[in-house]
């Protein structure tokens, strides 16, 4: 998908891998890459204020969709003004997609060809969690760059379930880019 807001200069390709360096140009600001992204699970960066973060020259930041939603909740964050206001930080937001919690929070959610069931490590409440529902949260929180929801299956599963997984996981891709396209 083409955005006239974003694109990425290339600045040295690998002459033997597909690897490169560059800078993605967002509409909050540039990114050299490869870039060290900070994590700030609940839209905070536990610890450090923004102004640290910019001190050490922190250039984008990942938020997490599924801990954001539970708390402080995707509506709040929409009506404080999207993840940059509300986190005080003018600069790259990626959301992942919820999709590392499928893998991380495995005790906790049940996988359907339509989505994921998670029992909330709050308070057990179910949510459930489809490609379009991913993209919806992450479209109100605002941010710069958003994930394609996905199954991470864990490490030694068996080659049929990481089939599965995979297919499902394109299958919710094109589910993502129709959603988010409307």
């Amino acid at each position: 998908m083409e955005n006239k807001n974003f694109s990425f200069t290339e600045k040295v390709k690998s002459s033997n891998t597909f690897g490169r360096i560059g800078v993605l140009h967002t509409p909050h600001g540039d990114i050299e890459t490869p870039v060290f992204m900070p994590v700030g699970t609940r839209a905070t960066v536990k610890a450090v204020e923004p102004r640290e973060l910019e001190e050490v020259n922190a250039q984008i930041i990942l938020a997490n969709t599924y801990h954001c939603y539970l708390r402080p909740g995707a509506d709040l964050v929409a009506k404080a003004g999207g993840l940059h206001k509300f986190m005080n930080w003018n600069h790259p937001i990626l959301t992942d997609s919820g999709g590392f919690q499928v893998f991380s929070l495995a005790d906790l959610n049940k996988i359907t060809d339509d989505g994921v069931e998670f029992k909330s490590h709050l308070d057990g409440s179910a949510h459930f969690f489809t490609p379009e529902k991913s993209m919806e949260i992450q479209n109100k929180l605002g941010a710069d760059i958003i994930m394609a929801f996905d199954e991470c299956s864990t490490y030694g599963v068996d080659h049929k379930y990481a089939s599965e997984a995979l297919n499902r996981t394109e299958k919710w891709l094109d589910r993502c880019i129709a959603y988010h396209k409307n």
